[in-house]
């Protein structure tokens, strides 16, 4: 009886994201995304290199608490500094793996790193056992390695290897070979470093000649036991394709994988509608996705103010503990009634949470929308007693106005969520209006009342940005 080998399955999407002006994903959609692939038992789930340190280090440590099955892998820099910075990132994962990215081939190190090859072999050895002291479970690529001289990709393996390195992985970032040339390429590496056999080797393949998934393959054949896929937008072989290739010839190949192959097709359906959404250039709405809902239980009145404060946290807030205090005393109240469901703990600390002076304040807005006409929105602002004005067309009539007050300011914030609902009955309802924005890693909720809900969602977005300005001074 022969046993079949797992061949562990990582996904990149979250790291192409970074990368790939084709992907448009709001912090909420990454954690969505980074939610689906852990309950599918991806094996890995690799984002890219911390670039904003405090947004992206908010992103980590949000991912590293919902993942219960999956490794979580960042990509590190090019220097000691960068590699623990993402160290200090992932480390609160329960599975955190460091890894170290190096392009191989002459072109891309001259472009990239700005070295000769011998100085690159001596970073490889360098960087690669830094990060062999904060973690066991460290990735080597050999980035562009199709293109790079065969001597010396085995010298880089080797370093790399020596260093620390538990997992091998050589990129065709280029797209160029052949699976047949890919395969010759491991074989020719496996005879040259010798080493190579006590480490788990990985293949990643793009798909430029549309052979991506052949290519994996045909490395699976000579001993590879990780290939790396992605959701969406990206050159390398989709999930999909990989586990029906799996599902029809992994005997013959002697090898399966964990994923739950039951879910993958209503799973992936859900992921490729939030990677494949198109957005409009101006807008700040994500038109098209699905509502990102987190399961969440309603908190009733026994709760403490640390689950509170923890309930809080996963939706992504950071409060003072003044902050926390007003929330939690408003929460008694209202959980004395009832049970507190996550959209009304919003609400609380949207009106409760961070009350400040008013940087900006609404003198006039005028909206002209329909349905044969671009909307358009003119927004007039009070700034310490200037009026200050912003002019701007939309997708829709909020998010005309929207983009106004962004025109007013200056600044783009990533709109994380927006929620409208009504407070009373008939035609002359209230509707209470929630925006949240997110700034340099933080989230910022604002809550607007009105008989007109454009009138309602600017009065919230205003709140929003005013709590970002206050902080932010």
């Amino acid at each position: 009886m022969s046993f079949l080998k797992n061949l562990k399955i990582v996904d990149v999407t979250l790291r192409e994201s970074t990368v790939n002006p084709e992907y448009s994903l709001s912090f909420k959609e990454k954690l969505e995304i980074a939610k689906q692939l852990d309950k599918l038992n991806t094996d890995v789930i690799e984002v890219g290199e911390i670039k904003d340190e405090k947004t992206d280090t908010l992103l980590i440590h949000t991912i590293a608490r919902i993942l219960k099955n999956s490794v979580l892998s960042v990509e590190c820099g090019l220097t000691e500094k960068e590699i623990g910075t993402a160290w200090k990132a992932v480390s609160a994962s329960k599975k955190p793996r460091l890894h170290l990215s190096v392009p191989v081939s002459s072109v891309k190190m001259e472009y990239y790193c700005h070295k000769k090859p011998e100085q690159v072999l001596e970073m490889i050895r360098i960087l690669t056992a830094h990060a062999r002291s904060l973690t066991a479970d460290v990735e080597f690529t050999a980035d562009d390695a199709t293109r790079a001289d065969r001597g010396f990709l085995a010298e880089v393996l080797n370093a790399a290897v020596e260093g620390g390195a538990r997992i091998i992985n050589l990129s065709d970032s280029a797209g160029t070979c052949f699976p047949e040339e890919m395969a010759c390429i491991i074989a020719d590496m496996k005879e040259k470093v010798p080493s190579l056999s006590g480490v788990r080797l990985s293949a990643e393949c793009s798909n430029e000649l549309g052979m991506a998934a052949a290519s994996v393959f045909a490395c699976v054949r000579e001993s590879v036991t990780q290939i790396k896929t992605a959701i969406g937008p990206s050159l390398l072989p989709s999930m999909d394709v990989i586990s029906d290739i799996l599902r029809v010839r992994g005997d013959s190949l002697g090898v399966t994988c964990r994923l739950k192959t039951y879910e993958l097709k209503n799973t992936l359906q859900k992921l490729n509608m939030i990677t494949n959404t198109k957005r409009s250039a101006t807008t700040v709405f994500d038109y098209g996705t699905q509502k990102v809902n987190y399961e969440s239980t309603p908190l009733n009145v026994s709760a403490d103010i640390t689950l509170v404060g923890k309930h809080i946290k996963n939706m992504g807030y950071d409060l003072s503990k003044n902050d926390l205090a007003k929330v939690f005393e408003s929460f008694s109240k209202n959980a004395e009634k009832k049970e507190i469901s996550e959209k009304e703990l919003e609400a609380i600390i949207a009106s409760t949470a961070l009350q400040v002076p008013p940087t900006y304040k609404l003198v006039s807005y005028v909206i002209n929308s329909g349905n044969i006409i671009t909307p358009t929105s003119h927004v007039v602002l009070d700034k310490k007693g200037e009026q200050v004005q912003g002019f701007s067309l939309g997708d829709g009539p909020i998010d005309a106005a929207f983009l106004a007050i962004e025109q007013i300011t200056g600044h783009h914030f990533e709109l994380d969520d927006f929620q409208i609902q009504s407070v009373t009955e008939g035609r002359e309802a209230m509707g209470d209006a929630l925006v949240k924005l997110r700034s340099r890693g933080r989230l910022y909720s604002g809550k607007g009342t009105s008989t007109d809900i454009i009138g309602a969602s600017i009065h919230a977005y205003i709140s929003a940005l005013n709590k970002i300005v206050y902080e932010e001074k």
